[in-house]
Order: C-alpha cells, then sequence, then structure tokens
C-alpha cells in the first residue's frame, strides 16, 4: 500500500469511529424531589422520540390484539378497573418530571398471565400481568409503586437510550422478536426488533433501575400512595425470589442494596405523601 494513502485511510476510519462513538447530553425529565438529573447519552443512532412512539404504538396494539384473541386480555373487569383507577391518579403526576407526558395516549390492560410482571411503552402503552397481582398480593399502596417505577422508565425514555446503544453496537435483535411474534406471529420490522430487543430483552441497567425507583416512589407519593410499599413490595419479591448472584454479576441491584435505597427515598418523599392524603 503506497505510503501516501495511509493518512488518509487512518482519517476515515478514524472519522467513522467518531460516528461511531458520537453521543449528545439530553435530559429527559427534571430532577423531582428525589433528585433524579442524570444527564442521559443518545448516541446518533438513537432513534427519535417521535420513531419511538410510533414504534410503542404499533407493537402495543399488536400485543394486545394478540392477548384478545388468546382471551387473555382484561377477563375481569374488576381487576382491570383496578388497575386502571390506580394508573389514572399516579398519571397526572408525571408532569413534575416533563410536561408533555400528561399528554400522552396513556393506556393501561391487565394480561392473564402467570407471570409476576409489568411495563410501559414509550408514549404510556402499559400493561400489567395477573400473576404479579396474584402471586404478590398486591394491595393498591404496592402496586402503585410498581406502576410508578414503570412510568419512570418511560418518562426517562430508558428503552430509547437501549436501542440506541443496541444500534451502535450492532446487537442482533431476533430474540426480541419472539417476545412480540408469541403474542401476534407478525414480524415486527428492523426498527420493530430493535425496540422489542430494548423493551424486552436487553437488561436494564442497574442505573436505570435506581432511577425508575427514585421517581416511582415520588409518583406514588404525590398521588396519595404511601411510599414505603415499595420497600414491603420488594421483601416480598426477596422472599419470593430466594437468592441473587452477587450485585456487580448482575444489571439489576440486589435485594438488599434496592430496599436500602428506597427505604431512603421513600422517606424523602413522606411530605408528599402526607400532603397529598389531606
Amino acid at each position: 500500500m503506497p505510503a501516501t494513502m495511509k493518512p488518509s485511510i487512518l482519517g476515515v476510519v478514524c472519522g467513522a469511529a467518531l460516528v461511531v462513538t458520537s453521543c449528545q447530553s439530553v435530559q429527559t425529565t427534571r430532577g423531582g424531589v428525589v433528585g433524579v438529573d442524570r444527564p442521559q447519552q443518545m448516541s446518533v443512532f438513537t432513534p427519535s422520540e417521535a420513531e419511538v412512539a410510533a414504534t410503542a404504538q404499533q407493537q402495543y396494539q399488536q400485543v394486545m390484539q394478540g392477548a384478545a384473541h388468546k382471551d387473555a386480555l382484561n377477563r375481569d373487569p374488576t381487576q382491570t378497573a383496578r388497575v386502571q383507577r390506580v394508573a389514572q391518579r399516579l398519571i397526572p403526576h408525571t408532569a413534575v418530571f416533563r410536561d408533555d407526558a400528561v399528554r400522552w395516549p396513556w393506556q393501561v390492560m391487565v394480561l392473564t398471565s402467570p407471570e409476576s410482571n409489568a411495563w410501559c411503552m414509550p408514549g404510556g402503552k402499559m400493561a400489567v400481568y395477573t400473576g404479579l397481582l396474584t402471586q404478590l398480593a398486591l394491595t393498591d399502596d404496592e402496586l402503585a409503586a410498581v406502576l410508578g417505577h414503570e412510568i419512570a422508565h418511560a418518562l426517562r425514555e430508558h428503552v430509547r437510550e437501549r436501542m440506541g446503544r443496541q444500534q451502535a453496537t450492532a446487537v442482533g435483535t431476533a430474540v426480541g422478536a419472539a417476545v412480540l411474534e408469541y403474542f401476534t406471529g407478525v414480524n415486527p420490522g428492523e426498527l420493530g426488533h430493535t425496540f422489542t430487543q430494548a423493551m424486552f430483552v436487553l437488561p436494564h441497567s442497574r442505573e436505570h433501575e435506581q432511577e425508575a425507583d427514585r421517581m416511582g416512589v415520588e409518583l406514588a407519593a404525590r398521588a396519595g400512595y404511601d411510599p414505603r410499599a415499595a420497600v414491603a413490595l420488594w421483601q416480598k419479591m426477596a422472599a419470593r425470589g430466594g437468592g441473587q448472584p452477587p450485585q456487580w454479576l448482575s444489571t439489576h441491584p440486589a435485594y438488599a442494596t434496592r430496599i436500602r435505597d428506597l427505604q431512603a427515598y421513600a422517606q424523602r418523599v413522606l411530605p408528599l405523601y402526607a400532603q397529598a392524603a389531606k
């Protein structure tokens, strides 16, 4: 290779590396009383908020249609009404963290499944699995802790953060598509694959989980739910879930770490709860 070509090729390689690794710092939310104010790094590969919301809307409808076809959607009207009532008390308080969230087209559904699971897609598309409600015998305060936590993931656009990282590193998304296809049999396409992988398969980081925990207790407190119920919830989860790997091997906080953090932040937002309960 001629020596004169080496600097040119080196420049191309370096330029490509800069594109792949370049990020912009954004703030999707205000910090609230709990002070969640980490600058978020969005890759140049990160889809726009509008693109992610549109993909979420499409996939949510497909998941719900698939669940309805299996007679697994909102089978118990009383149970569904309870979940939706708790969610509707939380949603107005999302304005504390970001102004636009109260105008999202929120939807809350209950899926009949033995899984102890719940999630909130970008744009406010939510689902709660009956296994979570029945196996843990959730009180309304504990349910508010769960929903507040999941809403916080959506407010902070954690899925969108992970999508950017996923696309920048070219991680395969075929496994993630299986989650959607289990309900629908529909291939979601490239962006849909990436969304599904980030939403359901790629693990939340400890940082994301901690942010969602802290914002969740503030949302619950402002809505008049006892934020200390988040501690009780995770004590139930710890008792039911058995042992965990060491924290440094896990992308989720260890139960003991999580419970200590929630105890501290529940105390921080207790005045909000006292004010809401008046």
